[in-house]
């Protein structure tokens, strides 16, 4: 379920420099969350960026490719707050790993495995093809499991 209130800051943010100079972007709104994370996705370039926060502000420290959601599933758009974490979960066709709760059924998690989680089927990035999650090669994937706790902010444009 969307927050209204992060509804409405998301609404009153200028994503104007986002696509362009996303420190900026950052500094420039403001952008605050309730660790010492952020996670920024960009649906248009397919990276995800991850800030960490610093006596000086937000200090950027990764950038990765992603795939994200196809045009018949997109990803969502917000600002959201991670919320959960699940090892692995999948289908009988398929299966992920270290998957990161944005919102509801949406997460952060790797590219896709057999049902068995024993090899990657696909592991394209910088595309739109999922169901609305956002893939990640596995260990980054990874990290964000091991390192962002709930509630950091995430926003996706």
């Amino acid at each position: 379920m969307i927050d209204n209130d992060l509804l409405k800051l998301y609404n009153s943010i200028d994503y104007s420099k986002f696509n362009k100079d996303i420190l900026a972007f950052v500094k420039e709104n403001n952008i605050k969350s309730s660790t010492e994370y952020l996670i920024i996705t960009s649906l248009a370039l397919k990276y995800t960026y991850i800030f960490k926060q610093s006596l000086s502000g937000w200090r950027f420290i990764y950038k990765w490719a992603c795939t994200v959601g196809k045009p018949s599933t997109p990803t969502i758009k917000g600002i959201f707050n991670i919320s959960g974490k699940e090892y692995s979960f999948g289908t009988n066709t398929y299966s992920v790993k270290y998957a990161t709760r944005i919102i509801d059924g949406y997460y952060y998690h790797s590219v896709l495995y057999n049902p068995k989680g024993t090899y990657i089927i696909d592991g394209r990035l910088g595309l739109a093809l999922s169901h609305g999650c956002i893939r990640l090669k596995t260990e980054n994937a990874k990290w964000i499991y091991e390192n962002i706790p709930n509630g950091t902010a995430v926003i996706i444009y």
